[in-house]
């Protein structure tokens, strides 16, 4: 599998069953914007059949992370029924997925941290670059470091501890695909930095899922980039819904029951904060 997604590209390297490797991971000195499309869809294959059933939220979900969680852009496809509409089943899927996905990232769990910079384009009293502007989304609000510097990070420091096992980066794509490697550290009880996960692109969006950590100081270190780097977006998530063992057999619905997973959410979350607290 690869591990770097660089949006630009060399067309003139690119043409049908040729050079597919550099097709699908880009070309870090490419000069178009060329965004993958990750096409996948809902049904077992590209059209509807009465006699099968659609994937699971769990699997779209999963299908998100490998697609939009790595710079790339999600096509899913989901085939009308016999009679011109969307089966209710496949629109039972999608609201699962929709409601998953928000249990996920609808909160950055380190947006109260007191969070700072090893540097800051024009100081730190310059707001335009501040490091704070990452714990908010948004494309056009970004950290920036000095000029020419060979050291990039962001510490974030919590009040009381915080569990997660998901890690997002967004750059400002506006300014230019920059980040060639990156990871997150995580400051242990004997005040050594330990590594929690790294990456190589990040894009418009990266997601990495790491088993589940509790930490009040984190540090995200980008150790490689092909100019100044900028982040627009520095979050972390607990994703209890891709831990979930659930199996599904030959006979079974492939789809989740909405209220069953979202109890087994609620439950898991008072296990974790009654464990950390």
């Amino acid at each position: 599998m690869l591990s770097e997604f660089w949006t630009v590209k060399e067309p003139h390297f690119i043409a049908i069953n040729v050079y597919d490797r550099y097709a699908k991971g880009g070309d870090p000195f490419g000069h178009d914007w060329v965004p993958a499309e990750c096409d996948v869809s809902i049904r077992p294959g590209w059209f509807w059949h009465a006699s099968e059933l659609p994937k699971s939220a769990q699997t779209i979900l999963d299908k998100y992370y490998k697609s939009v969680g790595r710079n790339c852009l999600l096509l899913l496809n989901v085939p009308p029924n016999s009679s011109g509409l969307i089966s209710n089943e496949d629109i039972q899927v999608l609201q699962e997925f929709t409601e998953l996905r928000a249990s996920i990232f609808s909160q950055n769990l380190a947006k109260n941290a007191l969070i700072s910079a090893s540097s800051t384009r024009q100081g730190i009293n310059d707001s335009q670059f501040d490091s704070r502007n990452v714990l908010e989304e948004g494309m056009y609000s970004y950290w920036a470091s000095e000029e020419n510097q060979s050291d990039w990070m962001l510490y974030l420091e919590f009040q009381d501890p915080v569990t997660f096992n998901v890690l997002h980066v967004q750059e400002p794509i506006q300014m230019g695909q920059r980040v060639v490697e990156f990871h997150l550290d995580s400051l242990n009880e004997k005040g050594q930095w330990k590594e929690v996960t790294n990456g190589t692109t990040v894009g418009h969006k990266r997601l990495l899922r790491f088993p589940t950590v509790v930490s009040n100081q984190l540090r995200f270190v980008i150790v490689k980039s092909r100019a100044d780097p900028l982040i627009s977006y520095l979050a972390i998530h607990m994703d209890l819904v891709s831990t979930l063992n659930v199996s599904h057999t030959s006979n079974s619905s492939s789809y989740f029951n909405r209220s069953q997973v979202l109890q087994q959410i609620t439950r898991n979350h008072s296990q974790i904060v009654s464990m950390s607290s």
